[in-house]
């Protein structure tokens, strides 16, 4: 039989969306992966207790369902089933009152006190047209489908979420909900564009939710493997990469892997110029994760709280803002900002009967071990009371210990690059055609390459573009 016409090295979100793309061309792809089980940052385990499965990585998925990739896939015949928590997301303050992230505008104004209508007055184009914004915030640096709607888009997110939220809403609880999801860019929030992961991640709450898939991030994953197998494709598991030199007379080989892998294993490959650009490219802070399993779900002071699969806690907007800031000057966060994540309690399939899992992370220097336990759950306990009462057991995971589960996850860093604003644009190096190496047939597919982070597939979806229209790619920039 003929050889494969491609091979992906890597089978994270973006690695199986360039697979997917380049059979429906009716190229014979065969995807490798290291680890004996597929998924990247899509993969769900029992850390801790047998029958309590927790996502290793990322659980709740605005981008994913926001994905205009994915969207056009069939995975729900290939078993992907989304599921929705009444609300997207809950910021608890100390006073008692909650910050919720509804689906609904309105509802969510309702719980801001004076900012409900500066609320809306932000957000509201970019929520009714946020499926179109989306192809472009999904995007390459090109020349966006809708560039008036992404040029308004850009006049406020290329600011600072520090600045935006104090100059658009007067009370604590809108500058919080906004700062917390702007903190996700992982990039302190004085620094531009970290308005834009807050505009983003809102506008796709309000517009199609913050959803989890039904027995864990993992079932994304095997919903894509699936529907590449029905297309032809192959998947081969416990099947590392060392050299991309095994792949001579390969027309197209993608890599799913962040520059620090891609030196290692086609260093020897590249121009000198475009190795040190790859050598240059800066991954940012990393993540202290903990998976807890428990007896209950968490107390919450405030219940609605438990409306949300995900919890932000933080305080305000300054607790928030400083505790983003410690990691780019080297420190630990005396008081974390913790992203939380309680799905059992709107898929209980994932814990035994009566029993719940949650999860928690914080961000911290990149690569620093600097056990955070105790510091996550003051923070925890600040918001509900006796959630040590009903931990059952916990596994900690430092940022070592996040790389050696997925080496792709480099010193604990989960957007596989820092999310500055130079990086946001050109990643991992300026090039014409970002996902192109100067070697001939040779293409990056991973989250260091646009539009970066999150589960969507994109950086995949138009790696495989480009090694379909581009095959044989002459060196460029640098």
């Amino acid at each position: 039989m003929a050889g494969p016409d491609a091979v992906v090295v890597g089978s994270g979100p973006n690695g199986l969306a360039a697979a997917i793309a380049l059979a429906q061309a009716g190229r014979r792809v065969v995807v490798r992966e290291a680890a004996d089980t597929i998924g990247g940052g899509m993969r769900t385990e029992e850390l801790t207790l047998p029958g309590f499965h927790h996502d290793v990585c990322s659980t709740v998925h605005p981008l994913g369902v926001s994905s205009p990739f994915f969207r056009a896939l069939p995975l729900a015949e290939h078993g992907l089933e989304w599921v929705h928590s009444p609300a997207c997301l809950a910021h608890p303050q100390d006073d008692g009152t909650v910050a919720m992230l509804e689906r609904s505008m309105e509802e969510t104004g309702a719980t801001l006190g004076p900012d409900a209508r500066a609320w809306k007055k932000l957000m509201n184009p970019w929520v009714r047209r946020w499926l179109v914004l989306a192809e472009d915030v999904l995007g390459p640096l090109e020349f966006p489908d809708h560039p008036l709607l992404l040029a308004r888009f850009g006049v406020y997110g290329i600011r600072p979420a520090y600045g935006l939220a104090k100059r658009r809403f007067q009370g604590e609880l809108a500058r919080a909900l906004f700062a917390g999801n702007a903190a996700h860019s992982m990039v302190p929030l004085t620094r531009s564009p970290t308005a834009a992961f807050g505009l983003t991640l809102v506008a796709a709450g309000h517009a199609v939710g913050w959803p989890i898939a039904r027995g864990g991030s993992r079932s994304i994953a095997n919903a894509l493997a699936s529907y590449l197998r029905s297309l032809g494709g192959e998947i081969v598991t416990g099947a590392p990469v060392d050299n991309v030199d095994e792949f001579q007379g390969v027309p197209l080989v993608l890599l799913d892997l962040t520059p620090r892998q891609v030196l290692r294993v086609a260093g020897h490959r590249l121009s000198g110029r475009y190795r040190r650009a790859l050598e240059r490219f800066r991954y940012g802070a990393g993540s202290f994760k903990i998976d807890w399993a428990l007896s209950a779900p968490i107390p919450w002071r405030n219940p609605e709280c438990a409306r949300a699969a995900t919890v932000h806690l933080g305080g305000t907007l300054d607790e928030i803002a400083a505790s983003e800031h410690a990691p780019l000057e080297g420190k630990v966060p005396e008081k974390p900002f913790v992203l939380l994540v309680q799905p059992t309690l709107f898929d209980p399939s994932r814990a035994p009967e009566g029993k719940q899992i949650a999860w928690a992370y914080c961000h911290v220097p990149f690569g620093c071990d600097v056990d955070m336990t105790e510091a996550i759950e003051d923070q925890v306990e600040r918001y509900a009371p006796g959630f040590r009462d009903v931990v059952l057991r916990r596994n900690v995971m430092p940022p070592s210990a996040l790389e050696r589960h997925n080496p792709n996850l480099v010193g604990g860093d989960i957007s596989a690059g820092a999310m500055t604003l130079r990086q946001v644009f050109f990643r991992p190096a300026p090039r014409k055609i970002p996902y192109s190496t100067p070697v001939p047939g040779l293409y990056l597919c991973s989250a260091s390459t646009p539009p970066g982070g999150a589960v969507h597939g994109m950086c995949g979806y138009y790696a495989a573009e480009a090694a379909l229209k581009h095959p044989i790619t002459a060196p460029d920039h640098p």
